[in-house]
């Protein structure tokens, strides 16, 4: 199966209904706002504007693919373009009004988003009792992680006050996460949890799932973003432990990347090729700014092929694979997950060649060279025997070919009940989905069914 990504269809209500009807009359209302007060310099003002966006975007491509004074100049040119757009602005005595204009359209997309959020329970998982309660729960913490937050937030002794039994990653000698958790069950634990990044979540996650254990998150990594999509406490690590006595259970898919599992994702091309320079845990940015031009033309790293269903993906610069899909409120159609359930992969590619295809994402999801679609199986090849690979940020050399499936409703995690949990997705602003939506509500019976 293979699909382009898609939201929620709208709610057919009366509220969503007048928001729709909101949004378009604030849109008008931009636009005269422009016409009235600039009259005929508006249709040019929003010419230089979209010019500039599209100067912008364009410089910030030659800048990334580029080394000398070229990159310079586009450095700069990525930086004077709007403030060009300013200054002609205001030199034509039309500032304010673009100002007012940008903040009543803005509101509109505000708006229109609300209308088509959609039903506000379908995007939320499912929640079942945890039952019955852990009697030997097993929790792999590494005290390295996160700065340092197991020792900052005390979660051993807090666990162990839990009834819990702790491992700490700790001393010089490598340590075999997955090995730990294996004894650990075959001990008798029966739940597995993790304080640690997401790569060590995955591997732990993975051995959970295949004995049908309970797992548990720990948000003790530096960024947590499987903590943060199940909806947990980012902040204060030690309020995941509530789900030790008071818990609920979510039942998720896993990714699987040549028989490993991955929680997030699993991304190919120029952010796995400049994770793997070695030079990269020394000084990050000096390293992407030096690897990137020779990835962006075609000078350096595999030259990738992707095939998920019917889709075939032709030589992508970048190409990432999540345990189901991202949200598409942005150009990429990155942000969050809000489900883990949909028994589906998450696709984005990108292949820009030259600057004005870099100009040209400004279309968004139709900009040539990016594709984002939703698959059961992907399967990418090479001309390399091997190539590196991020998996849930760990950079990985794989053999290829690279074959990632899903692994539905495989993981049994239990969250606390009491949580901050996530909030709604932002749909993306379509305007034909929102005009069918404004219309008479006896055209509602086939709005859920109304083509992206």
């Amino acid at each position: 199966m293979s699909a382009e990504t898609t939201g929620p269809g709208p709610r057919s209500t009366g509220a969503s209904r007048w928001l729709a009807r909101l949004s378009f009359a604030l849109a008008g209302l931009a636009i005269v706002i422009l016409v009235v007060f600039a009259e005929l310099a508006s249709l040019a003002m929003f010419a230089v504007a979209l010019a500039a966006a599209a100067v912008s975007l364009a410089a910030g491509y030659v800048f990334l693919s580029r080394r000398g004074l070229l990159r310079w100049l586009a450095l700069a040119a990525f930086v004077l373009a709007p403030v060009a757009v300013i200054i002609v602005f205001a030199f034509q005595n039309l500032l304010w009004v673009a100002i007012a204009a940008a903040a009543v359209w803005l509101l509109a997309g505000v708006t229109a988003r609300l209308a088509l959020t959609g039903d506000q329970e379908a995007w939320r998982m499912p929640e079942r009792p945890a039952q019955p309660p852990p009697r030997r729960p097993y929790l792999i913490m590494n005290p390295k992680s996160g700065d340092g937050k197991v020792g900052k937030f005390d979660l051993k002794r807090k666990a162990e006050a839990l009834g819990a039994e702790v491992f700490l990653l700790e001393g010089p000698a490598h340590i075999d996460v997955a090995e730990v958790a294996r004894r650990a069950v075959t001990e008798g634990a029966d739940l597995l949890g993790v304080a640690g990044g997401d790569g060590t979540q995955a591997l732990v996650a993975g051995i959970a799932a295949e004995h049908g254990l309970p797992f548990m998150v720990i948000s003790a990594g530096t960024r947590n973003h499987f903590a943060l999509d199940l909806g947990l406490d980012r902040e204060d690590p030690s309020a995941c432990l509530a789900a030790l006595s008071d818990a609920v259970e979510l039942r998720i898919d896993l990714g699987v990347i040549n028989n490993q599992t991955f929680v997030n994702n699993a991304s190919f091309g120029a952010y796995a090729e400049v994770v793997e320079t070695p030079a990269y845990r020394g000084d990050k940015l000096d390293t992407t700014l030096n690897t990137l031009p020779d990835l962006l033309q075609g000078h350096r790293g595999a030259h990738l092929h992707a095939q998920a269903g019917g889709t075939l993906i032709d030589a992508p610069q970048a190409l990432l694979v999540s345990n189901n899909p991202y949200g598409t409120g942005d150009i990429a159609g990155l942000s969050r997950r809000s489900r883990l359930d949909r028994g589906v992969l998450g696709v984005v590619s990108v292949k820009v060649s030259s600057a004005w295809q870099a100009a040209g994402l400004l279309r968004g999801k139709n900009a040539t060279g990016l594709k984002v679609l939703t698959t059961e199986q992907i399967k990418i090849t090479s001309d390399e025997p091997q190539i590196p690979v991020g998996v849930d940020g760990e950079s990985i050399l794989m053999p290829t070919p690279v074959t990632c499936t899903v692994s539905p409703g495989a993981l049994r995690v239990w969250v606390p009940r009491d949580r901050p949990g996530i909030p709604a997705p932002k749909p993306p602003v379509n305007w034909t989905r929102l005009r069918h939506l404004a219309g008479p509500a006896r055209s509602q019976a086939n709005q859920i069914q109304a083509p992206n």
